[in-house]
């Protein structure tokens, strides 16, 4: 199988479903490999981290994409992050990462510890309520968690919580790299709810501020606009929303799939014998939410010894890295007793996840708290994949609590 086929199926519903078969494929050919003029995709551990951190690549900036997307400007589910920490390399970045980082630095995450074991118990208490019935996890607990979390950061009012996940759901198809019309009809239908519904929040904040991020942002933005526009400030909101629960709704849902799998790794868990802090950096490596991000080339540079032209797009397959042979030993066996090897699923360099730590401490939080409440919980049923390859996950993951 040539390279083009391998990256042809890896886009496809099967890869989708189970990309690493077709990602050792692709290593076969080395820890880079060029797919096409253009286009380099990149497996190997070290060149990833290499690409992640190094100021000769970056991120594919809105000017750029607008040259190979003629259309890209007239769809907002496309346009609507482009202001974003995410999509913006220095000096922008660096202006506006700076602004947002306060909020996540390690005393402040592990403060938030009281109120995220809390936010477990309640949705727990909620959960018990389903009775004998089956219920889907990711719906009556895997992303209502990180939902509460970061609205309550940023200052969205409780009830309007429940009208995210779609929304983010539908933004976020424009995050993969084959989006079908309908998707991007979606995604751009998504963008204009999201931005209206953060215009009004930040008139609301900026009339009447509260101890709240989004206050604190508005006071900037009003305060210095050469420091965050109003652009930027309605993108970073979004970003924030969508990226605080989105990747942590995941990383849960893949985390059960994966303890129904390994009984005994479970039976561990809930025990207090296995640390929950090792069971969720196993499963961020074993089973990324994040499988795949993409970097191109500022100058001309080398990555692993081979030379890289400048406007290089990078394709970085964090899933295949974070099972590199060289990097861990017997990749492809889920063990959580492994530890070292420093994964690549929160990204790295001036990109590194701002809420890794937050995402980290609700898995801990969660995961050992619902095994206990819940001994006997089960599957209810076939779970399904969504069938996207950028960020992973779960559809649908019906459970029953008293395994009846």
């Amino acid at each position: 199988m040539d390279v083009a086929t391998i990256v042809n199926e890896l886009m496809g519903p099967e890869g989708c479903r189970d990309p690493y078969p077709l990602y050792e494929r692709l290593r076969a050919f080395g820890p880079t490999v060029r797919s096409d003029e253009y286009i380099v995709m990149v497996t190997g551990h070290q060149e990833i981290d290499e690409i992640l951190r190094s100021p000769a690549f970056g991120v594919i900036e809105p000017e750029v994409r607008v040259q190979f997307e003629p259309d890209y400007l007239d769809h907002p589910g496309q346009t609507l992050l482009g202001d974003s920490i995410l999509e913006r390399n220095a000096p922008a970045h660096g202006r506006m990462r700076s602004l947002i980082s306060s909020l996540f630095t390690p005393r402040r995450v592990a403060a938030l510890a009281p109120a995220v074991t809390a936010a477990v118990e309640q949705l727990l208490d909620e959960l018990a309520e389903h009775g004998d019935g089956p219920v889907d996890f990711l719906d009556a607990f895997a992303f209502r968690l990180p939902i509460g979390v970061i609205c309550e950061l940023l200052g969205v009012p409780e009830q309007d919580r429940h009208l995210f996940r779609p929304l983010a759901s539908d933004l976020t198809a424009t995050l993969e790299f084959l989006v079908g019309d309908e998707e991007l009809a979606a995604a751009d239908r998504a963008a204009d709810e999201l931005s209206r519904y953060f215009t009004e929040l930040a008139a609301l904040r900026r009339a009447d501020p509260k101890d709240d991020l989004v206050s604190a942002l508005v006071a900037t933005a009003d305060a210095d606009p050469q420091r965050l526009s109003d652009t930027e400030l309605l993108a970073n909101l979004a970003l924030l929303l969508v990226a605080g629960f989105e990747t942590t709704g995941n990383l849960l849902g893949n985390a059960l799939a994966l303890l129904f799998e390994h009984p005994g790794t479970a039976a561990q868990l809930r025990d207090g014998t296995l640390d929950p802090a090792a069971l969720v950096e196993e499963v961020l490596r074993f089973d990324s939410p994040v499988q795949l991000t993409s970097r191109i080339a500022l100058t001309g540079t080398t990555v692993g010894g081979e030379p890289v032209p400048r406007d290089t797009g990078m394709m970085l397959l964090i899933g295949a890295a974070n099972r590199d042979p060289r990097r861990f030993p017997d990749p492809d066996r889920f063990d959580p007793t492994r530890g070292g090897g420093r994964l690549l699923s929160f990204g790295g360099g001036p990109h590194y996840c701002l809420g890794a730590q937050l995402a980290r401490l609700e898995a801990v939080t969660a995961l050992p708290a619902l095994l206990r409440r819940f001994p006997a919980l089960a599957p209810a049923g076939p779970a399904v994949r969504r069938e996207r390859l950028v960020l992973r996950g779960f559809r649908t993951l019906p459970v029953t609590l008293t395994g009846r």
